[in-house]
């Protein structure tokens, strides 16, 4: 019961924290038509979000290790703004409106957002 109880708060922050970027972030945008569409889109996003980094993140750690050493760790920076972008290209594949206009500064800063954001309520919420 843990183990869902986690999810579920993770993926409930990363829906707030997707709804945020959508209102704080010039170029991240949401078109819909009602509360219930954005509400189903922000999950379906988050979910895209959570299954491209569990999956690539890892193998791009692993893969640029010399670069997170180089850099101290601001390459994840990039990373992560290159990983927001590809949710908004796979979004868009699904016909789901959600749009990322560009790398710099929306992808990065929305990436940076949700990233702090998440971390913030995940913190928060995850007490028992």
């Amino acid at each position: 019961m843990d183990f869902l109880k986690g999810l579920l708060i993770r993926l409930g922050s990363t829906v707030v924290a997707f709804w945020l970027a959508t209102l704080l972030i010039p170029g991240i945008t949401l078109d819909t038509g009602s509360a219930g569409e954005a509400v189903v889109t922000l999950v379906l996003v988050s979910v895209i979000f959570g299954v491209v980094n569990a999956v690539l993140q890892p193998i791009i750690k692993t893969v640029g290790c010399g670069f997170y050493l180089l850099t101290l760790g601001l390459i994840a920076l990039v990373v992560n703004g290159l990983l927001f972008l590809l949710t908004s290209w796979i979004a868009g594949q699904a016909d789901l409106p959600f749009h990322v206009d560009g790398f710099w500064p929306e992808a990065v800063l929305g990436a940076l957002l949700v990233g702090i954001v998440t971390w913030i309520l995940g913190a928060i919420l995850d007490r028992d």
